[in-house]
């Protein structure tokens, strides 16, 4: 069954209505095909109208929408059904949020890395809503490590609420974890792809968020914070959470003009999760593009390029003050 948001409630009631002229046809051998076809052509045209106007707030619900494809799919799809999962920080204990091995993209083998939400209630709790601890990046580093010993290039798939915040995840240095991952992750000799897949939400997308190209997909957002809590906090209430959203910039559309990050893929009409499949092949063939390129550079030049990236981010320069006119 769909899930529809508050916005798409337009969509909804076409798609209900192509569905029981449908159902008509079955039972009564009724010719409704002239019917479904004017329906599906005003269902196109009224996607395209409500996702060429979208709002900063109702990309992020997009983003969050139940029937999206998360990391686990997009592996499968751009691995050919090859990949082969790596479990465990050697440290602590497997960390189910955060997923990672190796797969084939087009011949070539990929360490694949991101963090996995669930796709029900039961696999929701059992990945922790995709909140990673300590031993989550801990994995993950290992696993790029990995990919750096054996000359394959790393793809990781952003799509996180935030690092779990617990008290335990913080005794067992949550916030170490996170910075020795930006640390390492800068100077890994191996070309690094990451791309924001759903939600994009503070060091706990930044963690595995260093990479030669960072992309996104249309209806995502990357930002330091998410829109309730920034509106909790300035606000003192939820309520504000769209004013929020417009202000914090966190659209795909924001991150590119604010040269945080380097490309946009488009999403198939009415988002990723209208039509998965499309969804998964735009992502794989972006990344095959970037990764074809990315690897005929040398290792020493991918470290220097990416340490000058990212410091060059947030670069202000101040104009000199005029002298002081004599007399």
């Amino acid at each position: 069954m769909q899930t529809f948001l508050e916005f798409e409630k337009p969509i909804q009631t076409i798609i209900e209505q192509i569905d029981k002229l449908k159902e008509v046809a079955v039972q009564g051998e009724v010719n409704v095909t002239a019917s479904i076809k004017d329906l599906e052509k005003k269902l196109k045209e009224t996607r395209a109208q409500i996702y060429s106007g979208l709002t900063a707030w109702e990309r992020v619900q997009v983003s969050r929408h139940p029937d999206r494809p998360y990391t686990l799919k997009y592996i499968d799809y751009l691995s050919d059904g090859t990949f082969m999962e790596l479990h465990g920080d050697r440290t602590v204990k497997d960390d189910k949020a955060m997923v990672g091995g190796f797969g084939s993209l087009n011949g070539r083998t990929v360490m694949f890395i991101g963090q996995q939400k669930g796709i029900n209630t039961k696999m929701r709790q059992y990945r922790n809503f995709g909140m990673a601890n300590p031993e989550g990046y801990r994995k993950a580093l290992r696993l790029m490590k990995m990919a750096e010993k054996f000359g394959k290039p790393v793809v990781t798939l952003i799509d996180t609420p935030g690092a779990f915040p617990g008290l335990e995840a913080e005794e067992r240095g949550q916030g170490e974890a996170i910075a020795r991952n930006l640390f390492e992750m800068v100077q890994l000799k191996v070309p690094v792809i990451c791309v924001v897949i759903g939600e994009g939400a503070s060091g706990g997308a930044l963690g595995i968020g260093i990479g030669d190209k960072v992309l996104m997909l249309e209806n995502t957002w990357y930002s330091v914070i998410s829109p309730e809590s920034c509106s909790s906090i300035l606000w003192r209430s939820w309520d504000y959470k769209e004013q929020a959203a417009k202000a914090l910039k966190l659209t795909a559309t924001d991150m590119l003009a604010n040269k945080l990050i380097d490309g946009i893929i488009k999403e198939p009409l009415g988002g990723a999760h209208a039509d998965v499949e499309e969804a998964c092949r735009l992502v794989k063939a972006e990344v095959h593009k970037h990764l074809d390129k990315l690897v005929k550079v040398d290792g020493e030049k991918l470290v220097e390029r990416r340490i000058r990236k990212f410091c060059e981010m947030g670069v202000v320069l101040k104009a000199k003050p005029e002298p002081k006119a004599k007399g």
